[in-house]
């Protein structure tokens, strides 16, 4: 018989974080591996529509609500020519794609992502190429995607059948410009001085546009954070905000240790705000720089298969995770991190969207699944619209291989005014314990329960295919409220989702 562990919150409503920004749901599609070929665009398959893309993906990405789609990189947008992406399809090149050392075939390119992003109603996210190129390509790229008419570039899109601009607001300046895998890499103040003269000219050409400027490539970085304090200086008069990326992996398969892993996402949050506001002071600047998490997930599965990958195949399937129940617990982990960190995290993407390291998985002319990872990102993106609240938490802790005072309890909450609904997002990170908690929400008045979701598995490798869906969730979740106090239940090892409404007068 499982013990019970004992927790207790304080939720009210003027403990406010921030009105979270929708875009701290998005997602990234890079040409890579299936993402795109047999992913979003599949013409032979038996849901594609007159434009090629699978209308079985189109649904499962609309049912995320997914808002910012970054694209098209990613290592591969470094040695990336855009001009071969555009035009007709029969005129563009086959080329090398030298990131992933695979055949690119061009047939989707931007005014093709354009389309597909209105198809899911979602908004674009372009990153530039910094690594073989630089400020000319950017500009011109940008006149090309959002200068009406009557220049080259503009009239350019019009002959390729594209009257209206694309009018696409949020900029990548590169991609991991630090990390030596990358085509072209640069230093820091290398790529601070281009980054900066880039976006000089980018604001030029449209001074709507918000720019992010390329941090560290991960924490572990050994330049990490004198890369984000150097290249600051060039950029933080124009950067909007700057970017992190981050990838987690069970590699020493304990799971407690696995699931503490958001606590290294918490402090690499911290360290970049740090960084940031010191060079705002330094600079004596009002302005404040944002983050833009536009890399995060859970990937460490597919490695080993990917090595023996033969190169220069059409969109081959590398960076395939099959994703377990203990990585659906991180990420909601993650999303909750994220979440308590809504005051400066305004961008975020999942990474990626589709087949690669992805929450929906397709076979080539055949169905489509969705991973255990799927479902927290759903009800987060879906139901964590409004006001982040910051929740009192007292709960036992543990200690981990990496990790010491580890909340068993991790949450996060979100008030949504307009629809008097009040959430809670909350994972037990015990194994093998049950854990109670008292939730004092006596500023909600007149509230009641309308759904308690659980995902929940006894086997923490168990995962989802095709044909068996071993983990999704159920609404049996066990809670009561009464009297202001919300007695609450979680499982040993799950993930839930309480919502409240007010009670309606009719």
């Amino acid at each position: 018989m499982n013990k019970t562990l004992k927790a207790e919150m304080i939720i009210d409503k003027d403990y406010k974080i921030s009105e979270i920004d929708p875009r701290i749901y998005g997602s990234f599609i890079e040409h890579l591996g299936r993402a795109v070929y047999g992913g979003l665009y599949e013409p032979t398959h038996p849901t594609a529509d007159e434009d090629g893309f699978r209308q079985d993906v189109i649904e499962a990405v609309k049912e995320l609500q997914v808002p910012i789609v970054r694209y098209p990189g990613g290592n591969m947008v470094s040695a990336y020519n855009w001009e071969d992406g555009v035009g007709p399809k029969e005129e563009r090149p086959h080329r090398l794609e030298l990131a992933w050392r695979t055949i690119e075939t061009n047939q989707i390119g931007t005014n093709e992502f354009a389309n597909w992003i209105n198809k899911v109603g979602a908004d674009a996210m372009l990153a530039v190429n910094l690594g073989t190129r630089g400020i000319d390509a950017a500009r011109n790229l940008l006149e090309y995607c959002n200068h009406p008419s009557g220049s080259y570039w503009s009239d350019l899109r019009r002959q390729h059948g594209y009257e209206k601009p694309h009018n696409i607001k949020t900029w990548c300046l590169g991609n991991e410009m630090d990390g030596p895998w990358q085509i072209g890499g640069k230093t820091a103040e290398e790529y601070g001085r281009l980054a900066f003269e880039t976006a000089k000219a980018m604001k030029t050409v449209d001074p709507s546009i918000e720019l992010v400027s390329c941090g560290s490539s991960n924490s572990n970085m050994p330049t990490f954070p004198e890369w984000e304090r150097t290249t600051l200086e060039h950029t933080y008069e124009y950067a909007d905000y700057i970017s992190l990326h981050q990838y987690y992996g069970n590699h020493a398969n304990d799971t407690s240790n696995y699931l503490a892993k958001s606590l290294d996402m918490n402090e690499f949050i911290n360290t970049v705000i740090a960084t940031c506001d010191y060079i705002k002071g330094k600079k004596r600047s009002k302005k404040e720089i944002h983050l833009s998490f536009d890399e995060w997930n859970v990937w460490y599965h597919s490695t080993p298969h990917d090595k023996t990958i033969e190169p220069w195949q059409v969109a081959p399937p590398q960076l395939e995770d099959v994703y377990n129940f203990e990585d659906a617990l991180l990420v909601g982990c993650m999303l909750n991190t994220m979440l308590y960190h809504s005051n400066r995290v305004k961008i975020a993407c999942m990474a990626q969207l589709v087949n690669v390291i992805a929450p929906i998985m397709t076979e080539n002319g055949g169905g489509l699944w969705k991973q255990t990872i799927f479902y927290p990102y759903y009800y987060t993106s879906v139901y964590g619209r409004g006001t982040a609240l910051r929740p009192v938490i007292y709960s036992p802790k543990y200690d981990s291989i990496e990790f010491t005072d580890v909340p068993y309890l991790d949450a996060s909450v979100v008030f949504n005014e307009n629809k008097e609904e009040l959430v809670l997002f909350g994972i037990n990170r015990h194994l093998t314990e049950n854990m109670e908690i008292v939730c004092d929400v006596r500023g909600f008045e007149d509230y009641t329960i309308c759904e308690h979701v659980v995902l929940e598995h006894d086997d923490p490798k168990a995962t989802n295919t095709l044909q068996q869906e071993q983990v999704k969730p159920h609404k049996n979740g066990v809670s009561q409220l009464n009297d202001g106090y919300l007695n609450i239940k979680y499982s040993n090892m799950s993930w839930n989702m309480i919502r409240l409404q007010k009670k309606s007068d009719k």
